[in-house]
């Protein structure tokens, strides 16, 4: 019966179905003190590691100490050993870091001696006077040696051979011509006598610590005189004459020198030698210290930048610009500087722009042809710091160029008429589908467009896009536009 009223027995509730009332609470185990638990255990295995570490430090470090003490003392591994550097290029703070290093690692490692290889132009009197600076105060003998034959210690150099216990020349170099020359400038007479005053006094100074000819270091920088190695011998310049290593070795074998009043004897003929290779840090400020790859990587910094002012948002040019512009700045700060060769080159990339934006008739472009030339000649001063001439020509050319061609295509480029989306529409010209009174449709580039006319326009007539409003065209009768 009770089915056929559809009416459900109803069921009885089970105990799965009432939990909270036959089921046993279930019981939850504090949170708070498990942490701070784990949290105490932690804290007293951390302050017995702490006491330990405080009470073993000085003993730990004590025999560490000792043990490289012993290691040290039972190594030595360049006892009996010569270790040689050479230094090739303009005086650099790059090569008064060589060398310093260099000096440091002889007296650290108990070398017998620093032989120390020279061919250079000259260079920056601050890096030469740290050089010098640190090479009297080496506490091991160091063999300065002009080599090999074509070599010169010219300028910077003269102080650098002269500060060696021992100074050789390999035959066919020369040493001399030491006036300093400001970076920034020609001088005045008052500031050239007390530059060449002062260079004077440093270089009888060197020559007398070494027991060289006074009168001849003075005269290399009043009267900028030089000597070739078989006159620099017979003046008391150099010691002697040596073709090679080996013989640079064997003749500075037995000679005595003086070292904070100590007298020694050199023992080094046929002693092993290690030769210092240049780090790459080294190598990379070596590269840039060129005369010319400093000069590429200004032009190229000075590009990019502009570049990127022009074209805001390009990202590459002011990222490569500026990278290349600080790498420039870090090799001009090493080099012979004319600034007013800078500010030639600036100006020229300035005449340049002008050109491409303002119509002279080719009169700023040539003006920065020759603003560009004359920096660049003019831009490094001294004997070694020259520009080469292909790398002067071809910067001009392909700056001038680009410029004028590439730059003025895309500004030229720039200025055409828009040719596609809404603005590429107006001014083109459309035929009425049908009467235009004043709406109807227009066929334009075989596209039905709805437009709208003031005046009326019959069928088949020619009506030219005055804009574009939506998706409606607004037209005009060709023959009014033609008037």
């Amino acid at each position: 019966m009770r089915r056929l009223i559809g009416i459900r027995p109803r069921r009885r509730r089970a105990a799965r179905d009432v939990p909270h009332l036959l089921r046993p609470a279930r019981r939850r185990l504090p949170l708070a003190p498990i942490v701070l638990g784990i949290a105490g255990v932690l804290l007293v295995l951390g302050a017995a590691v702490g006491l330990l570490w405080v009470t073993v430090p000085q003993a730990r470090a004590s025999r560490l100490a000792e043990a490289r003490k012993q290691a040290r003392a039972a190594a030595k591994p360049a006892a009996g050993r010569l270790l040689v550097l050479r230094l090739e290029g303009p005086v650099s703070p790059v090569t008064a870091e060589a060398l310093a290093s260099a000096v440091d690692r002889a007296e650290r490692e108990s070398y017998r001696a620093l032989v120390v290889e020279i061919d250079t132009p000259g260079g920056l009197e601050t890096s030469m006077r740290s050089m010098v600076k640190r090479m009297l105060a080496s506490k091991v003998p160091i063999l300065t040696w002009v080599s090999p034959a074509g070599s010169r210690a010219a300028s910077a150099g003269v102080f650098i051979v002269m500060a060696g216990d021992v100074a050789a020349m390999c035959p066919g170099t020369n040493i001399g011509a030491a006036t300093p020359v400001n970076l920034q400038g020609g001088m005045d007479s008052t500031l050239a006598r007390k530059a060449t005053s002062d260079a004077a006094a440093f270089a009888r100074t060197v020559a007398q610590q070494r027991g060289r000819n006074v009168r001849w270091a003075e005269e290399a920088v009043r009267k900028a005189v030089a000597a070739s190695e078989t006159e620099a011998v017979d003046l008391g310049v150099v010691d002697f004459v040596a073709n090679s290593l080996d013989e640079l070795l064997e003749q500075a074998d037995g000679l005595q020198i003086s070292r904070a009043g100590v007298e020694t004897t050199l023992a080094l003929a046929g002693l092993p030698r290690d030769r210092i290779e240049p780090t790459l840090r080294q190598k990379l400020l070596g590269v840039l210290v060129d005369p010319n790859v400093a000069y590429i990587l200004m032009l190229l910094g000075f590009y990019g930048l502009l570049f990127e002012l022009q074209n805001p948002g390009a990202i590459l040019p002011g990222v490569v610009g500026g990278i290349c512009l600080i790498l420039a700045f870090l090799a001009l700060s090493t080099l012979p500087v004319n600034y007013a060769g800078v500010a030639l080159i600036v100006l020229a990339i300035a005449f340049f722009l002008a050109e491409v934006k303002v119509v002279s008739h080719g009169l700023l472009a040539t003006g920065g042809v020759i603003s560009l030339v004359l920096g660049s000649v003019i831009l490094f001063q001294g004997e070694g710091t020259r520009l080469s001439w292909s790398i002067i020509l071809g910067a001009t050319g392909a700056t001038a160029v680009f410029f004028l061609f590439i730059v003025g295509k895309g500004l030229s480029a720039q200025r055409l008429k828009v040719t596609t989306g809404r603005s590429g529409l107006v001014g083109l010209r459309a035929t009425a589908v049908e009467r235009l009174a004043p709406t109807g449709r227009v066929r334009v580039s075989g596209e039905l467009w709805n437009a709208t006319s003031e005046s009326d326009v019959e069928a088949g007539s020619e009506v030219v896009i005055a804009a574009v409003e939506g998706l409606t065209l607004r037209v005009r009768p060709a023959k009014e536009a033609q008037s």
